[in-house]
C-alpha cells in the first residue's frame, strides 16, 4: 500500500494531505475566503499569491499532524488540472520539489478525479463501476467510472455551473460570496414551492430533450427576472400586490428565503432527475456524488429520496471532503501509485483537461513497478 503527500491549488484553497491508500493521516486545509469575498468571486493573481505565502505552512503542518517523515512516504503527487494556471503552479512547482530533493516518485493529478475519489475516503470498500454526479462551481457533470483512470462523461452542463449558479443568485439576492452555503442556510426557513422556476432543458436538433445535459443560465436569467419585477420602495416588512410573474399571494418580508428555496429545489430536482436516468439506462447501481454542491443539503434530500424507492445507492463525501482539499487528491495519487502510475517532471499546468485524457498525465514508458493494492 502506498503512502503519498498530495497538494491541491487549483482555485482558492491551499491544501496538503497525507494519505495511505484510503486512510487520511493529515489534511490541512486553508480556505481564501475572506481574501475575496470583497470581489464577489476568485481573483486569479490574488489566489496565487495567497498560495505562495501559504503553501509552506501547510507542509508543515501536514508532516507534523500525519507524524511521519519522509522515508515513510512513496510518492509526491500535485493537480496539475484543470484549474487556474497561476494558482496550479505555486502547488506544481512545490510538488516537483519535493520529488526531486527526496527522490521520491512524482504525480500531477487531474482535480476532477480527486473529487470522484472523496467518496473513497468515507466508503474504502467501494469499487467500480459506478456513476458520478460532480458538481462543483466549476463543473456539472455525470461520468460512468469504470475504473482508476478510465472515466467517460455522459451528461454536463451547457452553460453554467450549478456551483456558478448559485453564486450568480446569491450576488442578485445580495446573500455575499461564496454563494453556494449562503443560499442553503436561508432556504431552510423558505417555501421551495413558492416559485415555478424552469428546469433547464436542452433540447436536441432531432427533437426532444438531452437526458443527461443541464442548463442553469435560464434559471438564473428567472431569477433575475423576479428580483427586478419588485417594486424598489417595497418597505422590508409590508405585503404588497402581486407584480407579475410572482405567486398569487402577495410576497412578504420572506420572499428572499422563499425565491432562494425555490432555487435550491429546481437546481436539485433537475440534477436528480438526471442523476437517476442516466444510471437506470446504463445499468449503474450506485451513484457517487462529488464537488462543493454535494454538501448541498437540497440535493442530498432529493437524490437520497429518488433512488432510495428503485434500490439504487448514493453516497455523499462528508462535508469536508466535498469542497477542495488534498485529501481526496491524495486518494486518487495512492490508487495510481499502486498501479505503478508516474509523471514527468517536465509536465506544465493546463487550465483545461477533459477527464478522459487523465491517462496522458501518465506515460507508459515512465511505469513503475505496479504495488499491491488492499482492494
Amino acid at each position: 500500500m502506498s503512502t503519498v503527500l498530495a497538494i491541491e491549488t487549483s482555485c482558492d484553497e491551499t491544501a496538503v494531505a497525507i494519505l495511505r491508500d484510503r486512510q487520511v493521516l493529515s489534511n490541512v486545509v486553508s480556505t481564501q475566503i475572506l481574501a475575496h469575498q470583497p470581489y464577489g468571486g476568485v481573483v486569479p493573481e490574488v489566489a496565487s499569491r495567497q498560495h505562495v505565502e501559504t503553501i509552506n505552512w501547510a507542509l508543515a503542518q501536514a508532516l507534523a499532524e500525519s507524524g511521519l517523515n519522509w522515508p515513510e512516504i512513496d510518492g509526491v503527487a500535485a493537480t496539475a488540472a484543470p484549474g487556474l494556471v497561476g494558482a496550479l503552479l505555486v502547488g506544481l512547482t512545490a510538488g516537483k520539489t519535493l520529488a526531486m530533493l527526496h527522490q521520491k516518485p512524482f504525480l500531477a493529478m487531474h482535480h476532477l478525479e480527486g473529487h470522484i475519489y472523496a467518496s473513497y475516503l468515507a466508503e474504502p470498500d467501494l469499487q467500480p463501476p459506478f456513476l458520478c454526479l460532480l458538481v462543483s462551481g466549476g463543473h456539472t457533470s455525470l461520468i460512468h467510472v469504470r475504473d482508476c483512470g478510465q472515466y467517460e462523461t455522459l451528461g454536463q452542463t451547457r452553460d453554467d455551473a450549478a456551483g456558478e449558479a448559485f453564486d450568480k443568485v446569491a450576488r442578485l439576492l445580495k446573500l455575499g460570496y461564496p454563494g453556494g452555503p449562503a443560499i442553503d442556510r436561508l432556504a431552510q426557513t423558505g417555501n421551495p414551492k413558492a416559485f415555478a422556476l424552469p428546469e433547464g432543458k436542452v433540447s436536441l436538433p432531432s427533437g426532444g430533450y438531452h437526458p443527461y445535459d443541464s442548463s442553469f443560465s435560464g434559471l438564473k436569467t428567472a431569477v433575475l427576472r423576479l428580483t427586478q419585477s419588485l417594486p424598489a420602495d417595497l418597505p422590508a416588512d409590508s405585503p404588497v400586490n402581486s407584480p407579475a410573474g410572482w405567486p398569487a399571494a402577495p410576497p412578504t418580508a420572506d420572499w428572499i428565503a422563499d425565491l432562494a428555496a425555490s432555487f435550491q429545489a429546481a437546481v436539485a430536482k433537475a440534477l436528480t432527475k438526471r442523476t437517476i436516468a442516466c444510471a437506470q439506462d446504463f445499468g449503474l447501481s450506485t451513484i457517487v456524488v462529488g464537488g462543493g454542491v454535494a454538501a448541498n443539503s437540497g440535493l442530498r434530500q432529493h437524490l437520497q429520496q429518488a433512488a432510495a424507492p428503485i434500490g439504487l445507492r448514493v453516497l455523499f463525501p462528508p462535508l469536508k471532503f466535498c469542497t477542495d482539499n488534498a485529501a481526496m487528491i491524495a486518494c486518487a495519487a495512492a490508487d495510481h501509485l499502486n498501479r505503478g502510475h508516474c509523471s514527468p517532471l517536465t509536465l506544465g499546468a493546463q487550465s483545461r483537461m477533459p477527464l478522459s485524457d487523465v491517462m496522458q498525465l501518465y506515460p507508459a514508458e515512465l511505469r513503475l513497478p505496479a504495488q499491491i493494492s488492499l482492494r
